[in-house]
């Protein structure tokens, strides 16, 4: 089950860092491909403005110098199929220079062609009386053409001479690529705020927002208007300051589904677990009460069975003094498997709600006083002592005094079995604004800290080894819990192995 466990959970978070990883790789490929764009178009707008800027230049004729007619023949005969293609060209061309001063450069000469085209087709066919005839194809057909003034490569050229020795901030404004960028940025769906700068050689531009700086792990470049050989001087950085927090907000929704799924998993299991280990402890619980229990009956049954047998012996049975003490021994054993069995219903009871308890104003010290009064003989029998504190001005709360008595009888009962020899029992009462409290200690065995957090659950009795030296049901501070707890009060041990153990008790005041 572990394993299953750790199985899935592991799925999960493996499921989850490639779900991170895949949204930052497809983050990271639309943002270069943003960028990429952004620097296309940056590109094409200026040469559209240089272009535009001197398009008359180009087409200016008053500029031409030179100007040569070429005539161009091409002919083809097909024996085969006796066909004859003819293709005839006249082609104009000007020459006319470019001012000196319009690029930093030596003098450009622009070329401009125009001219005409003629095809046509011609086939040879014998007829029946053996003539050779021929007949031109309907396809021919002339058209005039129209080169570009100017050409592409050349015009390209004269840009990159132009552009070259330019600064970069009187080629692109800030505004003009911030634009850009959330332009290009906004139809990938990245909305998110970025911080840009242009590096020229790894030194910082004018162009940038704000304070720049580059983050080598968390930037994003590419090169801004390259030649046409794919070269630049230039670098765009990009950086986006809350990328991890958008990273992980875009997909909160399937990471809180994901770790909410793993921590229903989780809980089940540690439920499950916890169910396991409470039932096995339950059943080593009941086992050992059924033992003790057992115990408890078989020397009061033994006892029983020997005063009757004796009762029936001649010799004792006109004896009156020796019947009535044997009747006396199986009236005790008898009083005290009742107890025992009134103990168990007694808490049984209590958990069913079924013990209807009246309260009443009672005098705590006064039940304090009656408990002890009641073993006082148990106590005396050990040669022990207990000893009374009693601080407490007030001392009248809301009880039964029935119930609150026994409560204390229990609590100097545990004091008096758990103390080694003989038995040293403090009690002390005191105030505070709303509680009375009162305080048992002995100088007993005590307990350890892990069984000080089960001493009021029911049938627990710490073991030493695998024998109880106490005999009991471990029902006598289950009871105690039980009371306190009807009695809006609250009940707790403190103690330390081999030093004794202090139960406090507080209870509200009237």
């Amino acid at each position: 089950m572990s394993i299953s466990l750790t199985g899935i959970i592991a799925v999960q978070l493996y499921w989850v860092k490639n779900a991170v990883k895949s949204k930052r790789s497809e983050f990271e490929d639309n943002v270069k491909i943003a960028l990429a764009k952004t620097s296309e178009r940056i590109k094409e707008r200026e040469y559209n403005e240089f272009v535009d800027k001197h398009k008359k230049v180009f087409e200016n004729s008053e500029s031409i110098s030179t100007a040569e007619l070429k005539n161009y023949l091409f002919q083809q005969i097909d024996t085969v199929a006796k066909k004859k293609f003819t293709f005839g060209a006249t082609i104009l061309e000007e020459n006319f220079k470019i001012p000196v001063d319009f690029v930093n450069s030596d003098t450009i000469i622009i070329k401009r062609f125009s001219g005409k085209e003629d095809f046509s087709q011609t086939i040879t066919y014998s007829s029946d009386n053996g003539d050779f005839k021929s007949y031109t194809d309907e396809n021919k057909y002339s058209r005039l053409l129209k080169y570009p003034s100017w050409q592409k490569k050349q015009v390209e050229y004269l840009f990159s001479q132009n552009q070259k020795h330019m600064p970069i901030h009187k080629r692109i404004s800030n505004r003009e690529l911030n634009n850009t960028l959330r332009d290009e940025l906004g139809k990938r769906n990245i909305d998110q705020e970025f911080k840009f700068g242009v590096y020229e050689g790894g030194l910082a531009t004018k162009i940038k927002s704000g304070y720049f700086k580059i983050d080598e792990e968390n930037s994003y470049f590419y090169p801004l208007l390259e030649d046409d050989s794919g070269n630049s001087n230039y670098k765009l950085y990009v950086t986006f300051p809350n990328e991890k927090q958008s990273l992980l907000s875009s997909m909160m929704y399937a990471l809180l589904l994901s770790l909410f799924f793993i921590g229903i998993v989780i809980a089940a299991f540690s439920t499950s677990l916890y169910q396991l280990v409470r039932q096995k402890k339950i059943s080593e619980i009941k086992t050992d009460f059924i033992n003790n229990m057992t115990h408890e009956f078989k020397t009061p049954i033994a006892t029983i069975n020997l005063a009757l047998d004796a009762i029936k012996n001649p010799k004792i049975i006109n004896d009156e003094e020796k019947v009535k003490r044997y009747v006396k021994m199986i009236r005790d054993e008898n009083k005290r498997m009742h107890g025992q069995v009134e103990n168990v219903l007694r808490i049984s009871k209590l958990e069913k709600n079924q013990i209807e308890i009246t309260k009443e104003a009672v005098e705590a010290t006064d039940i304090i006083e009656e408990a002890i009064d009641h073993v006082s003989l148990l106590v005396s029998d050990k040669q022990g002592t207990i000893n009374t504190h009693f601080k407490a001005i007030s001392s009248e709360v809301l009880g039964n005094q029935f119930h609150l008595t026994n409560v204390v009888v229990n609590i100097l009962e545990n004091a008096i079995k758990y103390s080694e020899g003989t038995p040293k029992i403090d009690v002390y009462t005191e105030n505070t604004n709303k509680y009375f409290i009162f305080k048992i200690k002995d100088e007993g065995i005590g307990m350890t800290k892990n069984a000080q957090k089960y001493i009021f659950d029911k049938f627990y009795r710490e073991h030493k080894g695998n024998i109880h030296n106490v005999k009991g049901h471990g029902l006598g501070l289950a009871y105690v819990k039980e009371i306190i707890d009807n009695h809006h009060g609250t009940v707790h041990v403190a103690s330390e192995k081999g030093k004794g153990s202090t139960f406090t008790v507080k209870l509200p005041l009237i």
